[in-house]
């Protein structure tokens, strides 16, 4: 089996509190790449509360957003549909608990690769990437660069970089 991780695809990060004009060019691409994806479709959701400026990443990155409940916080309207499943939510930039469930997945039916696209980058991309890698390192994980952006064009050409020189394949569409 086959798996895509779709990664943050939410209000906030596309057209909301920390959207991009690079973000909103990727939902068509994510979503292509999600209907014509062999393979079970997984999909994270940044998830923070009321509190959120009172956390160490709030005092670190003072911008409200995935607000448990509010629109920033669902996946956006192109991509939302699409996905089966009920997103693994998150508090943080990567998601132990996806590596988990990964885990389990391919204890019950061998996982052949692990392709991850989304949001952003050079933060939760990368953060989920190496998570999987080390839950799973003997099974193929890729990074698809077309349907991926970081906050900059800079820093995601570096989270890329990095994926890289930890085997992370990284491929364009």
């Amino acid at each position: 089996m086959n798996v895509l991780v779709v990664v943050d695809m939410q209000n906030d990060f596309i057209d909301g509190a920390l959207g991009t004009k690079e973000a909103l060019k990727i939902v068509p691409r994510v979503a292509e790449k999600i209907r014509g994806f062999d393979g079970r479709v997984f999909a994270t959701r940044d998830t923070h509360g009321e509190d959120y400026l009172e956390t160490q990443e709030g005092r670190n990155l003072p911008v409200r957003h995935c607000i448990r409940g509010s629109k920033g916080w669902e996946i956006c309207p192109e991509i939302g549909p699409l996905i089966a499943d009920e997103p693994v939510d998150k508090v943080t930039f990567g998601s132990v608990e996806l590596g988990k469930i990964l885990k389990a997945c391919h204890e019950q039916e061998a996982i052949e690769s692990v392709t991850l696209v989304g949001l952003c980058t050079d933060i939760c991309v990368i953060s989920n990437a190496m998570i999987i890698k080390a839950s799973l390192p003997e099974v193929p994980i890729i990074v698809d660069a077309s349907c991926c952006a970081g906050v900059t064009p800079e820093s995601h050409r570096q989270a890329l970089e990095a994926m890289k020189a930890c085997q992370i394949a990284v491929v364009n569409g």
